[in-house]
């Protein structure tokens, strides 16, 4: 690749390195820069730009970003990828669960070239679903080929680089120990918050069984206990390997695999098994819904890892949870971290379409089926969560050509007053639980699910990308475009046929331009001269 300044007349196709305004017109970095383009700079006075060219062999960005990523997504990983935008490609945790990590393999990517970056939550750190757990990152605009294939060829090399284990429902047995003049209550509460604990793990806690502090109590009830995984809370804590609990773990015929762990809090876990499943004592700052060791070694066994002595042995780095400053609480339904968006894709069609004479433009066969069921096909099969198809009342033929799409149908009964109808029907099917929408017309026969996933890929809130319009490979603005939570009051006041020009017009600085191949974005057909035209232009 060939970065640095270069006189317009070598720079169509170029790649701009950094944002341009000049003359009435802006162009953001990023942009490949089209004739059109290199014309308006020279009429504003521009004589050169500072572009990265693309060698032979060369991978663009967004191209080696999807292909590494798509390395690492393996069967069964547990994981879903966004579409590559600026270089980058995020991985999400598709259920809750605990990510493995294989940090060798994570390094050596990183040390293979500069330009290649993998970046991913600590190994065994818990997921939500939905939550980033990694990120590739391409740093220049593109990579030499040779890059590109190696690093593909190493991660399939290896086992697994990332993989979720997700949490898997288990039988738990909890043994509370009491000692004389012990108050109910506190019983009560170290029960409740262990019943917490497992909950938000997808446990299945058995009624807690209350025994004396001793030996041979500790030892009966857990030879009797029938869960997968046997939990101890002792009255007092453990002080040596011989005291009560892990002497009562052996005495059931167990193994007492490992007293005290590098975690504060939490040094004071027992580690153990007894019938071939897990038994853990657990430290007396289990009785606080606080973070401490216990967590990390109930995280594991809820997704159905087998933790050994080791595995306590390597937890000291990061072990430190008392200094950490904000200290999560594991309980359930606790904030999750932030990740994919939900993202609804809203197919407009229920205009009149008066300008086909007659017809209806919306059910004009493409590759054998209406263009209607084409275009919420395409928004189904992309990674929205959700699709919503707004017709006009009645519409018994548009309703035909969306059934057994699994999309939801809403009706605009206002809908001769023009788009804002559509949209506001639209809008308030799903505003209540999305992020953002993805408005779609359903006249558009070249826009795919690839096009709409790059808009969602796009859409960064904290990064001031909250209103995502895609535009054609030649610069060229059109549909669709993703709309942010912010806009959602704005939408739904809008009246008449205006549509959301007015929206995007007004909220430049949040807008982001999406490249999408071919001229897809801007072809809608309106008029039988329209369609003529356009399949002419597909059978040449």
């Amino acid at each position: 690749m060939r970065f640095g300044p270069v006189p317009l007349s070598d720079a169509v196709g170029a790649v701009l390195a950094h944002g341009l305004a000049a003359g009435g017109i802006r162009l953001k970095k990023g942009r490949v820069l089209g004739p059109a383009d290199l014309a308006a700079l020279a009429a504003a006075g521009v004589e050169t730009v500072t572009v990265a060219r693309l060698d032979p062999g060369d991978v663009g960005e967004d191209a080696a970003a999807e292909a590494i990523a798509a390395a690492l997504l393996r069967e069964g990983a547990g994981l879903s990828v966004s579409a590559p935008f600026t270089g980058r490609v995020n991985l999400f945790a598709t259920t809750a669960g605990v990510l493995r990590v294989d940090r060798t393999a994570v390094d050596g990517l990183n040390a293979l070239d500069p330009a290649i970056t993998l970046a991913s939550l600590p190994a065994f750190a818990r997921v939500a679903p939905r939550q980033m757990v990694a990120t590739v990152k391409v740093i220049p605009y593109a990579v030499a080929g040779e890059t590109v294939r190696l690093a593909v060829r190493r991660l399939l090399q290896s086992a697994g680089v990332l993989r979720l284990h997700p949490f898997r429902p288990q039988r738990v047995s909890l043994i509370l120990t009491q000692t004389p003049g012990m108050k109910p209550s506190l019983l009560d509460k170290g029960a409740q918050v262990v019943a917490d604990r497992l909950a938000a793990l997808g446990q299945r806690l058995d009624p807690p069984v209350t025994v004396a502090h001793e030996t041979a109590a500790v030892a009966a009830a857990i030879a009797a206990a029938a869960g997968e995984i046997v939990l101890v809370l002792g009255a007092s804590a453990t002080s040596d390997v011989g005291d009560v609990c892990p002497a009562g773990l052996v005495a059931a015929g167990g193994e007492l695999v490992r007293f005290g762990m590098p975690v504060d809090p939490g040094n004071l876990l027992i580690l153990g098994r007894q019938g071939g499943r897990p038994v853990l004592g657990l430290p007396g700052c289990a009785r606080s819904p606080a973070l401490n060791g216990a967590d990390w070694v109930l995280e594991r066994l809820a997704a159905g890892l087998d933790v050994t002595g080791a595995d306590l042995a390597g937890m000291g780095v990061g072990g430190l949870l008392k200094e950490i400053p904000a200290r999560p609480q594991p309980r359930a339904g606790r904030a999750v971290p932030a990740g994919r968006p939900r993202v609804a894709a809203l197919v407009l069609a229920a205009g009149a379409g008066r300008r086909m004479r007659g017809a209806d433009k919306l059910l004009e066969p493409v590759a054998g089926e209406p263009v209607l069921a084409r275009v919420a096909r395409a928004a189904r099969q992309s990674q929205a969560d959700e699709t919503v198809v707004v017709l006009p009342p009645g519409a018994t033929g548009r309703r035909d050509a969306v059934a057994g799409l699994g999309v939801e149908v809403v009706e605009a009964p206002d809908c001769a007053e023009g788009m804002a109808a559509s949209l506001r029907a639209g809008l308030a099917a799903v505003q209540a639980r999305a992020d953002a929408v993805v408005v779609l017309l359903a006249d558009m026969p070249e826009v795919g699910p690839r096009a709409i996933d790059r808009l969602i890929a796009a859409f960064d809130p904290e990064e001031g990308r909250e209103l995502c319009r895609a535009v054609s490979a030649d610069g060229t603005p059109g549909h669709p475009v993703l709309f942010g939570r912010r806009f959602f009051e704005t939408l739904a006041a809008l009246t008449g046929d205006r549509g959301a020009r007015e929206v995007i017009r007004d909220a430049a600085e949040f807008v982001t331009e999406v490249a999408t191949e071919g001229q897809g974005a801007v072809v809608d057909l309106d008029t039988p001269e329209d369609w003529a035209a356009w399949r002419a232009a597909q059978r040449r």
